[in-house]
């Protein structure tokens, strides 16, 4: 007995070192915790994310994803549709802006069917896996499993067939002007597309090309709804081609793909270079070797698995856009097509973005984590300015004419203020000028609204220029973030004090008899009868309850002006207590940002758009930090789910996601173009940031729950640190940040106004 129990625990011993040592060997998978469906399930009433699966690569030039969405429709992907319509590549950057250079591929099997009607395929969640590096679907029409994977500028699909005489693959090339040529000696079929949804030249083609393994037992390319056999080549509004072979049961055909926006040339050294002689496991493994290497720059421990699926779902989207738009050519230098001019040229260029969303925490995100893409980013925006004569504010591929601000200073601001060198700021700063006093070629290039502006001090209420107190507000930060950057550069001294002058001009559109911003006549009158829950009108996408919290450089002059600390954070508890109350008459009707306000049960707050998103971290301003340690908690834990339904309003490019991340580090950056971020509260036991100078930042809550979501304390690399905010540069130099959390709020920590964040009243610098 005693030599059994011996050799039992013998046994068992020999057990639990090696589920140890497993554990210790156990590999970092962050990509296995991202579900690309989150916000899939969003419609145009109501968004949940408005975001589609991409299968990609971090920052790719082309996305690919199934098609539940007809052709030109903006909701590619709904996880509420039952049919797939094809397999897109997408450069999507949001369903409101829709697409440009798509195509699509889709098997069938039997009686050849080509119409994207006829083709749709019904399938299930259950037969899906989505990953950001794969994606397999069973199509149950066609007894037809497709497997993508996808590298920067090109995919690799792997197709398994049933038995059957006739298999096909069917090309779409989409309407608005397309071409299509097989070429069956080479198993290749090359062609372009030319649709869009505006910002591009009228020379604008994406060019593709896709290699068969597998010869063409009979080929036809079809327009319209005509479908021609044996016609190898055509040219019309809308064409596509149609390839079959004989297939046995479980024979997988592969199909290799790329693209380019500059030539078919192009096109086959991007298949080449990127695909080369590959096996489809090869890809698939290679493209999860570098979402790995980009996602596990933070890595996140001791929460649940829930909050772990969420955290990496979010950095996903962060990671996504702006999509390269340049290629590499056979010298390996770095080109790009102009969507300005419509020229081939050399450098940098980066598309799918708008600043009015993403210079709050993407871009700042960008700078903490991954500056070396950034740093291609600014070099990027040279090339904007130099082939369109201003900075985009949203590009998609180039100019769009959509929301307010001129947001691009603040892009360009942060990046150099964060550090970043070795790109010409100097010709960025003389882009920031321009873009300052001037009016673009559109309502959201350049400034509109810019003579009123610069003489009154602040747009109009009455001049019919729409959404103008939102102007104001936006160009004042902006004069700020272009005051930070003509400081740093040493520029004259009547420049900087100019910017300097202008970036108080919030204060002209703060009507002291609301307590609020308002519109404001070209006299100098505040409008009788303001409404502040009128969306619109004087605001964008929002109202003066979200709007009036817009002065990221100056909060203690907001607080000044809404007559101190105590009423200031009066209003911000206001925001949260008040019903969800409205005014859609600007509109007429109530649009989605309003809706998803309305449900969320938080009062006013609508942290599905972007302009309020920062407000919770305004009470470290104002002696209270402990309630922005609470509702940052409140809105991660409630507002975001790692599911179809998962965000509270659109995504918007990553910068609803880069919030979440920030948060859940336990910090935002409130005010970019200072070197601070606002603290919060982690919402992990563990945080590691692991930087790209090779220092390690780690953010450790030892006693993080659910309930103890209070800061007692925070040690910095064992030092007591009682300051409400973060230096950049500090956390640059790695380091330990030390949260000692609790179940109450203590009311004493962080108090003192030598605690408080960055204010220009205040600090003057």
């Amino acid at each position: 007995m005693i030599i059994m129990r011996k050799k039992n625990l013998f046994f068992f011993g020999l057990v639990f070192l090696c589920l140890v040592s497993k554990a210790q060997n156990k590999t970092f998978d962050p990509v296995g915790y991202v579900n690309p469906l989150m916000g899939t399930q969003s419609v145009h009433s109501l968004s949940n994310g408005n975001t589609y699966p991409a299968i990609a690569r971090p920052w790719g030039m082309n996305f690919w994803t199934p098609q539940t969405g007809k052709m030109g429709d903006g909701w590619i992907y709904t996880y509420t549709a039952e049919k797939i319509r094809g397999f897109k590549q997408t450069h999507q950057p949001s369903p409101w802006m829709n697409d440009y250079g798509q195509f699509s591929i889709m098997p069938v099997t039997g009686k050849i069917v080509f119409t994207e009607d006829e083709r749709a395929s019904w399938f299930s969640h259950k037969s899906e896996i989505v990953k950001p590096h794969y994606y397999s679907v069973y199509l149950a029409d066609y007894d037809v499993t497709t497997e993508i994977t996808a590298t920067e500028r090109a995919a690799h699909f792997q197709i398994t067939f049933p038995e059957n005489e006739q298999s096909s693959v069917v090309i779409d090339a989409f309407d608005k002007g397309s071409y299509i040529k097989i070429i069956p000696s080479e198993n290749k079929i090359m062609g372009y597309t030319t649709r869009n949804s505006g910002g591009v030249p009228s020379n604008f083609k994406n060019y593709f090309v896709l290699v068969f393994d597998k010869p063409f037992a009979s080929n036809y390319t079809w327009h319209d709804k005509v479908l021609e056999k044996n016609k190898l080549e055509l040219t019309d509004n809308h064409v596509g081609a149609v390839v079959s072979f004989k297939t046995r049961k479980g024979e997988k055909v592969n199909v290799r793909v790329a693209s380019s926006f500059i030539s078919f040339e192009q096109a086959e050294l991007n298949l080449a270079s990127e695909l080369g002689k590959a096996s489809f496991e090869e890809t698939v493994a290679d493209s999860k070797k570098e979402w790995n290497k980009v996602l596990e720059k933070v890595s996140v421990e001791g929460g649940t698995d829930e909050q772990l699926k969420t955290f990496y779902s979010c950095l996903y989207r962060t990671v996504c856009f702006p999509q390269k738009h340049y290629e590499i050519d056979a010298s390996g230098k770095i080109m790009h097509y102009s969507p300005y001019n419509g020229q081939v040229l050399p450098g940098y260029m980066y598309a799918g973005t708008g600043f009015w969303d993403t210079f709050r925490a993407l871009y700042p995100l960008l700078n903490l984590v991954y500056p070396s893409i950034n740093k291609e980013m600014q070099e990027a925006l040279i090339n904007d300015y130099k082939e369109g004569g201003f900075l985009p504010e949203w590009s998609s591929p180039g100019f769009r004419n959509v929301m307010v601000g001129n947001n691009s200073a603040s892009v360009v601001s942060d990046a150099y203020m964060k550090g970043l060198r070795g790109y010409d700021i100097n010709t960025l700063y003389q882009a920031l000028l321009h873009g300052a006093n001037n009016e673009g070629p559109m309502d959201a290039v350049g400034r509109k609204g810019v003579g009123y502006y610069n003489t009154l001090g602040y747009v109009p209420y009455d001049v019919k220029i729409n959404e103008n107190a939102a102007r104001t507000l936006e160009y004042a930060y902006d004069d700020f973030a272009i005051w930070k950057l003509a400081k740093a550069l040493k520029r004259p001294k009547k420049e900087i004090n100019l910017f300097e002058k202008r970036m108080m001009n919030y204060k002209n559109v703060f009507d002291p008899k609301i307590g609020l911003m308002s519109g404001r006549n070209k006299d100098g009158s505040f409008p009788a009868n303001f409404n502040p829950f009128k969306w619109g009108d004087a605001f964008t996408e929002g109202n003066s309850w979200h709007y009036s919290w817009s002065v990221f450089h100056d909060i203690q002059g907001l607080i000044d002006l809404m007559g101190g600390e105590s009423k200031f954070t009066d209003k911000l508890d206001s925001v949260f207590s008040m019903p969800p109350i409205f005014d859609e008459s600007y509109y007429g009707s109530v649009i989605h940002e309003i809706r998803e306000m309305q449900i969320m049960n938080m009062g006013q707050y609508a942290h599905g758009n972007q302009p309020i998103q920062h407000m919770i971290y305004l009470y470290n301003y104002a002696g209270q930090p402990w309630k922005t340690q609470y509702w940052a908690r409140e809105v991660m834990n409630r507002l975001y789910k790692p599911e179809a339904d998962g965000y509270c309003g659109d995504e918007d490019n990553g910068q609803t996601s880069a919030w979440y991340v920030f948060s859940a580090m336990g910090f935002y950056p409130v005010c970019p173009a200072t070197d601070e971020y606002v603290l919060g509260a982690p919402l992990f036991k563990k945080v590691t940031l692991n930087l790209e100078n090779g220092k390690q930042l780690i953010i450790k809550a030892e006693n993080n729950s659910d309930t103890n979501k209070y800061v007692e304390e925070l040690k910095w690399n064992n030092t007591t640190y009682d300051k409400n905010y973060l230096n950049h540069f500090d956390l640059l130099k790695g380091g330990t940040l030390d949260f000692k959390m609790i179940d109450t709020a203590n009311q004493k920590r962080g108090t003192s106004e030598m605690s408080f964040p960055y204010s220009y009243s205040v600090h003057k610098k």
